[in-house]
C-alpha cells in the first residue's frame, strides 16, 4: 500500500480508503448495503490488514448507525486508523437540524463523537456547500472544534470550484485552518471534476479523496450493454445516483475495463480503481462494498500499477467535451499554462 501526503497537510494516508455508506442500510441508504457490526468487524480487519489507514463516513450515513458500527467494530483498534466523518446534511427534521451553522456543526460533532467511541475526529469534513450561512461563521466553529482538539484537520465534499476559493480565502483572512482536502465524485464514467476541482486542487495544495469511484458500480464489469440490470444490485433496486448521461461512452469504457483487466488478470473494478490513483491531485480513492468478496477485489487495485499505453486508452475513451471556457483557452492560450491548467489541459494537447 502506498500512502501519500493529504494535499499540503503532513497527514499520510493510504491510497485506498475504506468507505462505509454500506454500514447500517437503513432509510435511503439501503439500497447502497447492510453490514452489520460483524460485517464490518471483518471488512475493517480486511482493509487494515492490506494496509488502508483512513475509514471514511458521515453522520447522514443510515441516520448515525454506520458511525455507531464503526465505533463498535473498532474495539481496541482506534490508534491505528483515522477517522474521516462529514456534517451538514439533516440529522432530524428542526429548523437547526441541518446546515453549517456554528450551533449545528459543533452539536453534530459531539454527537459523531459519541457514536464513534472517540475523543476526536482525524478529518472533518463539511459535507456539502451551504449558502444561507456565512462562511465566516462555519469556519470559524471548524477552528474551535480544531483548537479544542476534537478535530484534526477540516476538508470539504461536493463543492464548485468558486466555493472551495472563497472558503479558502476566508479561512486565509481570519488566520484559521484552512481545508486540506475535498472529497469528490470521479470516475471513468463522469470527469467532469477535471474542469474546475482537479486543478485547484493542483493549484491549492488540496488532496482529493474520491467518492463513488466505481460510478455506483457501473464500471464494475456487471453493466453491460444491451443486457439487462443485474437482480441485487444497488441500481436494480433504483438507486440512481451517479446519473447517467451518454451510455455508448459508459458501455464503450466498460469494454475497454474489461479487455485491460483480462490481459492483467485483474477485475475491470481493479483496472478502474488504479486508473483514478493515478491521475493528478488524488490521494486516496474511496473503496466500499456491500460484501468481503467485493472488498477484496477492491483491495487488489493497490498494487496494480496501469501502463502509460493503458492508462491513455482509458483516458481517451472516457473523454469528455471541453466546455467553455477551457475549448477557447486550448486554441489560443497554450503558451503560458501552468500546471493545474495542465491538469485538465494536458491530454487535450497531445491530440
Amino acid at each position: 500500500m502506498e500512502y501519500r501526503q493529504l494535499g499540503a497537510s503532513g497527514l499520510r494516508v493510504s491510497t485506498l480508503t475504506l468507505g462505509t455508506m454500506t454500514f447500517g442500510g437503513t432509510g435511503w441508504a439501503k439500497p447502497v448495503g447492510t453490514t452489520d457490526v460483524d460485517g464490518a468487524r471483518r471488512q475493517i480487519a480486511m482493509a487494515l490488514d492490506a494496509g488502508v489507514n483512513l475509514i471514511d463516513t458521515a453522520d447522514v450515513y443510515s441516520e448515525g448507525r454506520s458511525e455507531e458500527i464503526i465505533g463498535a467494530a473498532l474495539g481496541g483498534r482506534r490508534d491505528d486508523v483515522l477517522l474521516a466523518t462529514k456534517v451538514r446534511m439533516p440529522m432530524g427534521e428542526g429548523p437547526n437540524d441541518a446546515g453549517l451553522s456554528r450551533h449545528h456543526i459543533v452539536r453534530s460533532a459531539e454527537a459523531s463523537l459519541r457514536r464513534l467511541g472517540t475523543d476526536w475526529i482525524d478529518l472533518y469534513q463539511a459535507h456539502e456547500w451551504d449558502g444561507q450561512t456565512p462562511l465566516e461563521e462555519t469556519l470559524a466553529a471548524f477552528d474551535s472544534l480544531v483548537r479544542s482538539g476534537k478535530v484534526r484537520y477540516l476538508g470539504c465534499s461536493n463543492y464548485t470550484g468558486w466555493q472551495i476559493m472563497k472558503a479558502l480565502g476566508v479561512a486565509e483572512r481570519q488566520g484559521g485552518p484552512r481545508y486540506v482536502s475535498q472529497q469528490i465524485y470521479y470516475s471513468l464514467q463522469a470527469r467532469d471534476a477535471e474542469a474546475e476541482l482537479v486543478p485547484v486542487s493542483v493549484d491549492q495544495g488540496l488532496g482529493i479523496l474520491v467518492w463513488s469511484p466505481l460510478a455506483g458500480g457501473l464500471l464494475s464489469g456487471k453493466y453491460r450493454r444491451n443486457q439487462p440490470t443485474p437482480e441485487g444490485t444497488r441500481r436494480f433496486e433504483g438507486w440512481d445516483e451517479p446519473p447517467v448521461y451518454d451510455e455508448d461512452r459508459l458501455y464503450d469504457t466498460v469494454d475497454v475495463l474489461v479487455e485491460i483487466g483480462t490481459a492483467r488478470g485483474a477485475s475491470p473494478a481493479a483496472v478502474a480503481l488504479a486508473w483514478l490513483a493515478a491521475r493528478p491531485a488524488v490521494t486516496s480513492v474511496i473503496i466500499g462494498a456491500r460484501t468481503d468478496e467485493q472488498l477484496a477485489d477492491n483491495l487488489t487495485a493497490a498494487d496494480l500499477v496501469l501502463t502509460a499505453d493503458e492508462q491513455q486508452r482509458l483516458e481517451e475513451v472516457s473523454r469528455q467535451p471541453l466546455r467553455y471556457p477551457h475549448w477557447h483557452q486550448l486554441n489560443t492560450s497554450t503558451d503560458r499554462l501552468s500546471p493545474a491548467d495542465l491538469a485538465h489541459l494536458g491530454p487535450y494537447l497531445a491530440q
